[in-house]
């Protein structure tokens, strides 16, 4: 059986489902890109090469091994883009929510049937018709619950609205002990430096009581302002549009000291190390390109507390 906890975005990490990029698909039709991201790198024909993101892949693979991290991976699928497993989805306490995911991802969850069998059947919750939500939108932070969403409005209007009000309505439900905080996030299906596709490409706790944030990601600016206030100004890494477009918001956490980032996050990288952590550096700026990075190719499963 596969053990399962997850409270925080930053304990010690005992085991992680890591995406694959075998197979991937190669570079999508135009029509049937789903982010704006992806998108502008069909268009220009720097889309990443499979061999390119898989060399990536193995960089965070062994990144997370060398911390004694048990790293399980998903069954390879053909012609499928299995690269970002933290939507399909997600742990809070201790269960294992199966969310709704839009049509062009739903065959990606075949991927991890064989370690979702593993987990007791008791863990395992099911959203209901209508419900969606995508594992980047979803973050357990000790007591509260962080999500992005989108109103109907946006989620029936946007391809990149992924967590809809009855995704928040089903979690809020499911984990009544938990503080909700629900934030609408800027859409944009084609300008990828307007888009905050999930959560974490605006925002990320990290080490004890820190994140990094990126103000233009959100909606609303006072749910800028509840999280600025939550954590502390002075505990807050500000990061540019550029940053957060390039996906500086996006790292993992092995634990409260040790961050995976991508090696050319040069000025995030500094400060993280001025501020304590260790940062382990890997190469990830191809798989950057469909609007994805570190966060959203991890599916946590089990943290020590």
């Amino acid at each position: 059986m596969i053990d399962i906890l997850i409270k925080d975005e930053t304990a010690p990490l005992r085991s992680v489902i890591l995406g694959t990029a075998e197979s991937f698909g190669g570079v999508p039709d135009i029509e049937d890109a789903y982010d704006p991201k992806s998108r502008q790198h069909i268009l220009d024909g720097s889309f990443p090469k499979e061999e390119d993101i898989i060399n990536e892949m193995t960089a965070v693979e062994k990144a997370l091994t060398k911390h004694g991290v048990k790293v399980y991976r998903p069954k390879v699928l053909p012609d499928t883009n299995q690269v970002f497993a933290r939507d399909i989805g997600f742990v809070i306490g201790d269960k294992f929510v199966m969310p709704n995911i839009i049509d062009e991802r739903a065959a990606e969850k075949e991927g991890i049937d064989h370690l979702i069998a593993q987990i007791n059947p008791s863990q395992i919750l099911k959203m209901p018709k209508g419900a969606y939500a995508e594992g980047g939108d979803v973050m357990p932070w000790k007591e509260k619950l962080f999500i992005g969403y989108s109103e109907d409005d946006d989620y029936n209007n946007y391809k990149v609205s992924r967590t809809n009000s009855a995704g928040v309505k089903f979690l809020r439900e499911q984990f009544p002990n938990c503080d909700f905080y629900a934030f609408e996030l800027k859409k944009s299906d084609t300008d990828p430096r307007e888009n905050a596709l999930h959560l974490d490409c605006c925002f990320q706790p990290i080490g004890d009581n820190q994140c990094i944030i990126y103000k233009g990601g959100f909606k609303k600016e006072k749910d800028y302002e509840l999280l600025v206030s939550l954590f502390g100004a002075e505990n807050c890494i500000e990061i540019t549009k550029e940053e957060m477009y390039d996906m500086n918001s996006n790292v993992f956490s092995i634990s409260p000291k040790v961050i995976i980032s991508e090696q050319g996050f040069t000025r995030l990288n500094d400060e993280l190390e001025k501020r304590g952590f260790e940062v382990e550096r890997v190469p990830y700026s191809e798989t950057a390109k469909m609007e994805g990075l570190l966060r959203c190719s991890t599916l946590p499963l089990e943290r020590t507390y």
